[in-house]
């Protein structure tokens, strides 16, 4: 995992030196509205949650930037029936870069590339007044890969508003794990609405 995120470090600082005019960092957090799609999903509902992070912005050109993030992003999804409630917790680390298009002033398109890393996973069950917890990491993968598009809006004094989808592309469920009986394949699904400020 170092080494991915080195090589991802090296690739960002290396482009911008060669291209960027201008290079702001600032601050993010919200809202993240995550569910878990793919196998077997009939009945999961959202798990209401919360994102936040760091965030540079490579201007390459009053129309153009890069806009690479490391955020802590807290994900999953719930189940409930007649019986009992079941909530999955997954937590990453997890790390967007964005190509941003201005596309009126202040106001950006937005796509690109996710990578996360799993920090940990914890299963929920309530029922009959009664609720356990249990460590669940084995079950998931470590690294999830996704892709995001957006928009965004950017006030002069650096306040700055988002909202974006993650679409998970790769299955996090283990292969080998006990919970993957026939080959189950789930994705992560993530609505972000977020709240940012460029120093």
């Amino acid at each position: 995992m170092k080494k991915i995120i080195l090589l991802a470090a090296i690739a960002v600082f290396g482009f911008w030196n060669i291209n960027a005019q201008d290079v702001k960092f600032g601050v993010k957090g919200g809202v993240n509205f995550a569910t878990i799609t793919g196998d077997e999903t009939q009945g999961v509902k959202g798990r209401t949650s919360l994102h936040v992070g760091a965030v540079s912005e490579f201007v390459i050109s009053d129309k153009f930037s890069i806009q690479p993030e490391l955020l802590y992003s807290a994900q999953g999804a719930k189940y409930e029936d007649e019986v009992f409630k079941e909530t999955i917790k997954l937590d990453y680390l997890n790390l967007p870069i964005m190509a941003k298009f201005y596309v009126a002033n202040g106001f950006s398109l937005e796509a690109g590339p996710q990578v996360g890393f799993l920090l940990s996973a914890k299963g929920k069950v309530e029922a009959g007044g009664e609720s356990i917890e249990a460590d669940i990491k084995e079950l998931f993968k470590g690294i999830d890969f996704g892709f995001n598009f957006g928009v965004g809006y950017k006030l002069p004094s650096g306040i700055n508003f988002g909202a974006r989808y993650n679409l998970g592309l790769s299955n996090i469920i283990e292969p080998d794990s006990e919970f993957n009986v026939g080959d189950v394949k789930n994705q992560n699904g993530v609505i972000q609405l977020s709240l940012g400020y460029f120093f």
